[in-house]
């Protein structure tokens, strides 16, 4: 039985290779689809929105939400789907932030009713959309004043079923009053809040002196968390001016010595309820905070509250600063003022922002007189006709009855009176109760007013200071109509106690001892003289051991050419008889990379010197491994160019320290004779010269080379040969 074709076996063939750079592909594939997450979802745009935001407005405009009664949430997601075609879900929680109820924005454009959850709550989630009503808060009259006035371009949806608004003509800086968050395909935006009263009144003042000090009337952002932004002056300018910059913002809280407790009523904007309890619960669970008896999230109807019991005799001052540092009751919030200018994105200073923002309001304040003005214009144009009328109604009349062809009466009475078709056509529809004296006369005494507004209009068009002062009419009328507290409180850094986690811990003298393998013990005196006997892997041994005291910092080399910072602090005490910390796995280092030698740097005075394998070495300033900021990696820390055997701090110019090479030789020389490099990762200068191929299999500080004859082996100069080991050394070897 012959086979049909469909049961014919399927041979899959491989497709041909195609050669193609791949900055093509980038150029065809990957850089429209960044400019699309750029444009049109991430990053927001002058009138302080992204597209969700205003496809969401708009069309809660559109179903006359603006005056009209709330309706079901989910029946707004619905009709917002005929704009917006990524799914319910991403509506609905577009439509949560902007509510009133969820506490996100300064102004919200959403008065809302039901559960829409809190943004400083983690686990307070929000309702369903069927359980929850919502409609457009009263400020969105400021957004859609001129929305059918021409004042901005309107395109066709998704699927050309519908005009929707490019932007939206906000009459005050929505840019800088709602905060704003975008993560965008390589760039990404995060705008802070700021007072609406402060930003509009900010922008009064620069509209009529450009020069005007915005810190003056604007000094900083504001949040609903409320809480308390700590001010540095310089460092809020540097923000205004770049667009980019952080800066801290803590907890405000209340000690109630009736209950022994602290009631925290405000968090920052960065942090919910959850985070800060289950990281103070952490705190107490590992034994780093012991004052606290419980903690508890208090939040109800009234607000925010996190409770937190304390124990007899705890200071509550001291406790909240070391709280303040160890958890998010203070954090930072990172500011990045990437709008879209035209469609490109553009990080701008708070000035540029407000410099953009009157320049775009400006053309569409231009365009709503310029639409005013052709409307009035129109209507001029058919009282014109209509006055003509006025001196002989008969003739009009008279006109229209002896016209036979009703397709003849507008060019008739264009003849008869010398008018356009638009103005016959308006006389034409004229209802005959109005063909009278008294109708026509109030009809066309209103010219003489048109007139005079069309002149007005017309000037302002004209004039850009007309149109400015426009803009500062309607941002005062902002401040009077929707005024607004400021919640952030603000205090000056210098009136800030910080916390100093050094003054709350113990010092008290330790040993250090770090094998070969990476381990690493931090051992009391007293613990070292009940039991010296060190518990270690097979094969393994102490390298490195040296008194200290608990506060002391101490630094780690490792094999992959990098150092750690750590506080003696940061390692519990243990004893001799435990293996101790695993140093990779407790300082985090990379895989495969070992610890080699261990430093205590004190004040960063002196230098150290490091020998290598290709008998070189390098002496430079510990100085160089000094950070302002708290970093605990530094890469580079040595040079890369040959493998280090030796470490060596303190020393000075009569250190001696002694290397041994495979062609059995030894060199001693002075620290001295090493020039002091200011960069680390210098490679040094050749020390002992290697022929063949020998290498430095070991150095160390000449007292502890065990040389029968130190003299022998001692250089004057470098670099130098060494001496051959006699058959004694070896023996001693």
């Amino acid at each position: 039985m012959a086979k049909k074709k469909n049961d014919e076996p399927k041979v899959y063939k491989e497709h041909p290779s195609v050669d193609r750079r791949i900055t093509d592909t980038l150029r065809e594939n990957y850089m429209p689809y960044a400019m699309s997450v750029i444009v049109s979802r991430a990053i927001p745009e002058i009138d302080g929105f992204k597209p969700s935001h205003r496809k969401l407005l708009y069309t809660m405009y559109k179903m006359g939400l603006l005056n009209g009664n709330r309706t079901k949430s989910a029946n707004i997601v619905g009709q917002t789907m005929k704009l917006n075609p990524h799914g319910d879900a991403a509506i609905y929680e577009t439509m949560v932030r902007l509510t009133r109820g969820n506490e996100a924005l300064l102004t919200p454009f959403v008065d809302s009713k039901g559960n829409f959850g809190k943004v400083y709550s983690r686990d307070m989630a929000y309702a369903a959309p069927r359980y929850t009503e919502a409609k457009l808060d009263g400020i969105c009259a400021e957004l859609f004043r001129d929305i059918d006035t021409d004042a901005v371009d309107f395109v066709d949806n998704y699927d050309g079923e519908m005009k929707e608004p490019t932007l939206l003509p906000t009459t005050f800086p929505n840019i800088l009053v709602s905060a704003n968050t975008g993560i965008a395909v390589g760039m990404a935006s995060n705008f802070c809040g700021f007072n609406l009263e402060e930003v509009c009144r900010t922008t009064i003042e620069c509209i009529k002196n450009p020069e005007h000090d915005i810190l003056s009337t604007m000094p900083a952002p504001d949040f609903t968390t409320g809480g308390e932004l700590i001010y540095d002056e310089s460092e809020m300018r540097a923000i205004y001016e770049s667009g980019r910059g952080s800066f801290k913002v803590r907890a405000k809280w209340q000690y109630d010595k009736k209950e022994n407790l602290i009631e925290v009523t405000e968090i920052p904007y960065t942090t919910t309820i959850e985070v800060i309890i289950d990281k103070i619960a952490e705190l107490v669970k590992t034994g780093k905070v012991r004052e606290i008896a419980d903690v508890r999230d208090e939040t109800d109807l009234s607000g925010l509250k996190i409770a937190i019991d304390l124990k007899r005799g705890t200071d509550p001052e001291k406790l909240m600063a070391r709280l303040m540092k160890l958890t998010t009751l203070q954090d930072s919030f990172s500011c990045n003022f990437n709008v879209l200018i035209g469609g490109m994105p553009r990080v701008l200073g708070v000035q540029q922002i407000l410099e953009e923002w009157t320049s775009w309001r400006t053309e569409c304040v231009r365009r709503r007189v310029f639409f005013e003005l052709g409307k009035k214009k129109d209507k001029l144009h058919l009282l014109l006709g209509l006055r003509k009328i006025l001196l002989d109604i008969d003739k009009a009349i008279a006109i229209i009855r002896g016209t036979e062809e009703d397709a003849k009466v507008i060019p008739n009475l264009m003849e008869g009176f010398d008018i356009d078709q638009i103005q016959a056509e308006f006389i034409a529809d004229i209802r005959l109760r109005n063909i009278n004296k008294e109708y026509i006369l109030k009809r066309t005494q209103e010219t003489e007013a048109l007139e005079n507004e069309i002149k007005k209009l017309e000037e302002i068009v004209k004039s850009k200071t007309k149109i400015r002062n426009i803009i500062v009419k309607e941002l005062e009328q902002v401040i009077k109509k929707y005024p607004s507290e400021r919640r952030t409180h603000i205090v000056r850094a210098d009136k800030v106690t910080e916390f100093a986690e050094e003054d709350h811990i113990e010092d008290y003298p330790v040993l250090l001892f770090m094998t070969r393998e990476g381990y690493f013990k931090k051992i009391t005196p007293q613990s070292w003289r009940m039991s010296q006997d060190h518990k270690l892997k097979e094969g393994d041994e102490v390298v490195w051991s040296i008194e200290a005291t608990n506060k002391s910092e101490i630094i780690f080399f490792t094999s992959m050419q990098q150092a750690y910072k750590a506080r003696l602090y940061d390692f519990d005490d243990s004893k001799a008889s435990v293996l101790g910390d695993y140093l990779p796995a407790k300082l985090g280092m990379d895989e495969g990379e070992t610890p080699l030698y261990a430093l205590l740097p004190g004040d960063y005075k002196g230098s150290m010197v490091v020998a290598f394998q290709n008998g070189k070495a390098a002496r430079f300033s510990l100085q160089s491994f000094e950070t302002k900021t708290n970093r605990r990696r530094l890469s580079g820390a040595y040079s890369d160019k040959s493998p280090a055997v030796g470490f060596f701090f303190p020393v000075d110019d009569e250190t001696e320290i002694t290397m041994f090479s495979t062609a059995n030789r030894a060199l001693t020389f002075r620290a001295g004779m090493l020039d002091i490099k200011a960069t680390r990762s210098t490679q040094g200068v050749q020390t002992m010269v290697l022929r063949g191929k020998h290498t430095v299999t070991r150095a160390c500080r000449t007292e502890d080379a065990n040389l029968l004859d130190q003299a022998r082996y001692r250089c004057r100069s470098i670099p130098s040969i060494g001496a051959l080991l006699t058959e004694d050394q070896l023996k001693f070897e």
